[in-house]
């Protein structure tokens, strides 16, 4: 009878792309690895990995049984979460991925209110940007996500999920005080086009879609830095660097030099969690999205009006 421990750890292997990764995933030894697989291996009588350089290769067996075995880990997940459900407690260990904004600005209250609320559960945070949510959920893990996409560039999620949306963030323009724009009560988007930017790190979701927006309205982004950490962005910014959109979520106090303005129509990012529709009847998940709904609920997001 194949094992779905073992199942599980080819099915790691598939995702992570060699054993030391795959253990790395699972929180396990490199040697317990290998030992579920060579298990698994005299289980089914055929061989299912073999040597690629640095990493492994998957036969056409292990193909076979990695498809058959992203099912039963889903009815695993389901089975789980009945279970939980038919408890109705909100206990054990659930895992969440969120993006560095939602984490300043949501998650201290939504946790404390967890922790208030359910004891019992123990939630671990990862800080990762959207990209790497996603990466996390296909490969297992994390239990639930809370991630950011900008109108217009949507992330796609992987297959089987649910999701909630939890708010709409409004990004203004942040920039120097004594700049010339910096007195107006609203910017109007043709008048920003030309600005020298401060945009996020190359690769991200947000500097894509930057320069997609000024593209879409036939400018060419002029991008004098790159830089990911927010304080750091503010700092250049009161220096007379550069200038920057700056969505309200997780903002915090402004340094001396710098005024936001808005901008009309308005930049909107959406903000929502998701996780495998499999585990939606986990309590946990479902006292967790609650919980992100409640502290969301706080901000002000309204756009300023035409």
């Amino acid at each position: 009878m194949l094992s779905v421990d073992r199942l599980r750890v080819l099915h790691a292997i598939a995702a992570h792309g060699s054993l030391s990764a795959a253990a790395e995933a699972l929180h396990v030894t490199n040697s317990a690895v290998s030992q579920q697989l060579a298990k698994l291996e005299r289980e089914v009588g055929q061989t299912l990995v073999e040597r690629n350089g640095r990493g492994v290769r998957l036969t056409d067996a292990a193909e076979l049984l990695v498809e058959h075995a992203a099912r039963i880990l889903s009815l695993v997940r389901r089975a789980e979460a009945d279970l939980e459900a038919h408890r109705d407690h909100v206990t054990g260990h659930l895992r969440l991925s969120a993006t560095p904004t939602a984490v300043r600005g949501i998650l201290p209250q939504a946790l404390n209110s967890l922790r208030e609320a359910h004891p019992r559960l123990r939630v671990e945070l990862f800080e990762e940007e959207p990209h790497e949510s996603l990466q996390s959920m296909a490969r297992g893990e994390v239990d639930l996500c809370m991630v950011i996409d900008w109108m217009g560039s949507p992330l796609t999620l992987p297959e089987g999920m649910s999701r909630a949306p939890l708010m709409e963030d409004i990004g203004d323009i942040a920039l120097p005080a004594d700049h010339p724009l910096a007195h107006r009560e609203i910017l109007a988007i043709d008048e920003i086009l030309e600005l020298p930017w401060i945009s996020w790190s190359r690769g991200s979701i947000c500097n894509d879609w930057l320069y997609d927006m000024i593209r879409s309205r036939g400018g060419e982004p002029n991008v004098v830095h790159n830089v990911e950490e927010h304080q750091t962005k503010l700092a250049l910014i009161a220096a007379g660097i550069g200038a920057a959109v700056m969505p309200r979520l997780g903002r915090g106090p402004l340094p001396d030099g710098v005024r936001v303005v808005p901008v009309q129509p308005a930049l909107v990012r959406q903000v929502y969690a998701f996780w495998h529709t499999d585990a939606s009847r986990r309590p946990a998940i479902r006292a967790s999205v609650r919980a992100l709904r409640e502290a969301a609920s706080a901000y002000d997001t309204r756009p300023v009006p035409a």
